[in-house]
């Protein structure tokens, strides 16, 4: 079968579409053929070495899928012919990838699968950085950093899903309309975001901080929180890793939170699944759903990949591996 490969560290430009040996599942995995593989931020750290999993050279590239079940364990829970979702977190930019049972969810049938290939990875992120960790109720404010990216997107979706006012924090005007066009109420720029948040809640302050960027923006995120405020700690998009004075803390009774949420639910099994049981109805509904920027075939994997390194992805990207 035809699938991408990583063969250098050198970025998006090093990835190949070769001929590979087709998967043969294992022990408890699941064999589905994949109509449509979300790209991903790990997929373009994975290429340049620059991911925590660092896997040897070659290896096959694609974190999140959607398809069909070709054949599953009896004891499973999927059978032949089941419309899924999927993490291989490898494999997955190809025409078939075998996947543990424990990443593999059931699709409902009104969801597509192009927008299916954009769910796993970043809406379950969201549900634990907001419910698992954030412990968000209904009526708070929420504000998002990174809004047009994938996590910010789903963060928007998932906060309004569960009736929280959300601001989101972007770089540019048409970044805005992205983050408002998935559910925002408000956008504001980076410059001066913590003085236009503050104003948004009439001086009060947010109640939850999304953080996936990081940097120097980080203090005027602690000081946008309200009492009783929880800034949750996503990634480091921005590169630089902030350090808290726990002081800010202290003074406000503020709270900063990891949200790993890879490394918590591999410890955990059964708390994937959990998730989605937790989402399925949004997920159903047409509440939780990636914009689809734009489709590539699998021959035009590295120009996927660049959009993310490029920052032009003002949505999803997915690759479709049947298409040539």
């Amino acid at each position: 079968m035809r699938a991408v490969q990583v063969v250098r560290l050198d970025g998006p430009e090093a990835v190949e579409v070769n001929e590979v040996e087709e998967p043969k599942a294992t022990g408890d995995q699941v064999l589905v053929d994949v109509e449509a593989a979300g790209v991903v931020f790990p997929d373009l750290l994975l290429t340049r070495g620059q991911y925590q999993m660092k896997p040897e050279l070659p290896f096959l590239l694609g974190s999140e899928v959607a398809g069909t079940v070709r054949e599953a364990p009896a004891d499973s829970g999927f059978s032949a012919g089941d419309r899924v979702a999927a993490l291989p977190v490898l494999g997955g930019f190809a025409a078939t990838v075998a996947v543990s049972a424990e990443t593999v969810f059931a699709l409902p049938d009104e969801v597509s699968f192009d927008i299916a290939a954009g769910l796993p990875m970043n809406y379950l992120t969201a549900h634990f950085v907001l419910e698992t960790r954030s412990h968000l109720a209904a009526g708070e404010t929420v504000l998002v950093h990174g809004a047009a990216g994938g996590v910010g997107v789903a963060c928007i979706q998932f906060a309004k899903a569960r009736g929280a006012t959300v601001i989101a924090v972007v770089s540019s005007e048409g970044k805005g309309e992205v983050a408002t066009a998935a559910g925002a109420d408000h956008w504001v720029p980076v410059e001066g975001f913590k003085d236009a948040a503050k104003e948004l809640t009439g001086g009060r302050g947010v109640d939850v901080v999304v953080d996936p960027v990081g940097g120097d923006r980080f203090t005027d995120s602690l000081r946008s929180l309200g009492d009783d405020g929880r800034l949750a700690v996503v990634g480091f998009t921005a590169g630089e890793i902030p350090t808290v004075k726990v002081n800010r803390l202290l003074l406000n009774n503020t709270s900063v939170v990891g949200a790993g949420w890879g490394a918590y639910a591999s410890k955990r099994p059964g708390f994937m699944h959990r998730q989605w049981d937790a989402i399925r109805d949004d997920v159903a509904a047409g509440r939780l759903a990636p914009p689809i920027s734009a489709t590539y075939p699998l021959a035009e994997a590295a120009s996927a990949i660049a959009e993310l390194a490029e920052r032009r992805v003002a949505g999803k990207v997915v690759i479709r591996p049947r298409e040539h």
